[in-house]
């Protein structure tokens, strides 16, 4: 998750995430060579008196400076195409679960099983345990099996919201009426974290998202622990 001061992306927890990173990597050099170019010239044209006819009224500058833009814009499009298909790809999900936005609360049922879902509320500060994250924790986690792909099928009962868990790479809106789908797979254990990422009304800020993403035989065992409660 992320930390104070931090200037970089939260740590990848999954293959999408990966991907996104190096993406971010990529871009962010071609932005820093050309801002160190168009610097350059700028230093140049102010410090010298000196001109150059060449440079002035050349046809082999101007077909370079033309080209190369262009040729820069796709090595920029073509890794984002590619990531965008990434993304969009859903092969045979192991688990399917379903995350509806109130206001200000989330619901999740996991459709494979017949009477499991659960809502998830925000723990409200006064009542966390010691090593708990203020307004990011959750009384009940989304729990998903890791190293599985997983599909949610995002929607809203009320307003637009917004489900997004940065670490997995995932952001999709919630809309109401309308059912959209995303996916994920947790490259390795560990606890997610995310909000609401839609201004939805007055508590907004406090209707977090929890990932837990544990081993299967743990989930398994979860699951069946939630159906006897239920």
């Amino acid at each position: 998750m992320a930390h104070p001061a931090q200037l970089g992306l939260q740590d990848a927890a999954s293959p999408v995430m990966e991907e996104l990173l190096h993406f971010h990597d990529h871009a962010l050099m071609i932005v820093f060579l050309i801002s160190t170019l168009v610097l350059y010239i700028i230093v140049c044209m102010v410090s010298t008196k000196l001109t150059n006819k060449y440079i002035l009224d050349s046809q082999e500058i101007e077909i370079v400076w033309t080209i190369l833009p262009a040729v820069i814009l796709i090595m920029i499009a073509l890794p984002s195409l590619r990531i965008l298909y990434l993304m969009d790809e859903i092969n045979n999900p192991h688990l399917t679960v379903k995350a509806i936005g109130h206001q200000w609360y989330w619901s999740y049922e996991y459709t494979d099983y017949n009477d499991l879902g659960f809502d998830s509320y925000m723990v409200p500060t006064q009542d966390l345990a010691p090593g708990q994250f203020r307004l990011l924790e959750a009384d009940h986690r989304m729990v998903v099996p890791m190293e599985s792909p997983v599909r949610v099928l995002v929607t809203a009962e009320d307003v637009l919201h917004s489900w997004a868990v940065p670490a997995l790479g995932v952001k999709m809106d919630a809309v109401p009426g309308r059912l959209n789908q995303t996916a994920f797979i947790t490259s390795r254990p560990g606890v997610f974290y995310g909000q609401c990422s839609e201004i939805c009304g007055a508590n907004h800020s406090f209707m977090p998202i929890v990932v837990e993403a544990v081993p299967l035989e743990h989930f398994e065992n979860w699951s069946s622990k939630m159906l006897e409660d239920a």
